[in-house]
């Protein structure tokens, strides 16, 4: 090979090498600029102020995902859970992308931390999470209610059904109707159909499942009864009437 041949093979090297460079170069500029709009985009979504009604909702839609996310609990499916609760939170309440997500991720959290429990004190180790949950849907509602107050009555109606034996008839009722009554702003008395709807459900899947197992006629009994919950729910809750 003569001087002049390897010189223009070494510049045709340089000239590619240098062409990798700015090729390389403008990959990582790029990437770094998807990477901050995606930074953005997740913070704004998991931060900006929002405003939702909590009573627009579809009672249908709601009584579908809450059938659906029975199954899922009773059948210890966490990450089918978690979806159901995402897509609760995203179609019903308006909740964006990454915020239903993170938002559905404590939730589920806080009822596998109560199925394991086997005292109060186990079960309290929810409270973190249900006060979480509760303070990022109080972020977004135009209706008032107290956090505290109302993870401690989601907690209660909990316990209250996972040891119904020990307490009087009604009790679960009134403990669903309490929770309802605080997050809606509206008297418990106006909820106690929903209330007494939705334990006739609970108390179904809990019987067949102490018998021997729930039966799919058995779960469209329970879908049904949470139909008919949620509607009279929605009803309740945006009825003139204060």
């Amino acid at each position: 090979m003569t001087t002049a041949t390897a010189e223009t093979a070494e510049a045709g090297t340089n000239v590619k090498t240098v062409a990798r460079r700015h090729v390389l170069k403008r990959v990582l500029v790029v990437t770094a600029a998807l990477i901050l709009l995606l930074a953005a985009w997740v913070a704004y979504d998991l931060y900006a102020p929002r405003r939702t009604s909590l009573r627009r909702f579809d009672p249908e839609e709601v009584a579908r995902l809450d059938t659906a996310m029975w199954r899922s609990y009773y059948s210890r499916e966490r990450v089918r859970l978690f979806r159901q609760l995402a897509e609760l939170l995203r179609t019903q309440y308006r909740l964006p992308l990454w915020r239903s997500n993170a938002v559905a991720f404590r939730a589920a959290r806080a009822a596998f931390v109560f199925k394991d429990g086997r005292s109060r004190a186990d079960y309290e180790r929810a409270l973190p999470d249900l006060r979480s949950f509760y303070q990022s849907i109080r972020e977004v509602s135009d209706t008032d209610f107290d956090v505290e107050r109302a993870a401690r009555l989601e907690l209660e109606w909990w316990i209250v059904h996972r040891e119904r034996r020990t307490h009087a008839p009604g009790d679960l009722e009134r403990a669903l109707a309490e929770l309802a009554a605080e997050l809606y702003g509206v008297p418990a008395e106006r909820l106690a159909e929903h209330a007494r709807l939705r334990a006739e459900a609970m108390e179904i899947r809990d019987t067949k499942a102490e018998r021997g197992g729930v039966s799919e006629e058995d779960w469209k009994r329970i879908d049904e009864l949470l139909h008919a919950s949620w509607r009279s729910l929605h009803a309740a809750v945006n009825s003139p009437r204060q």
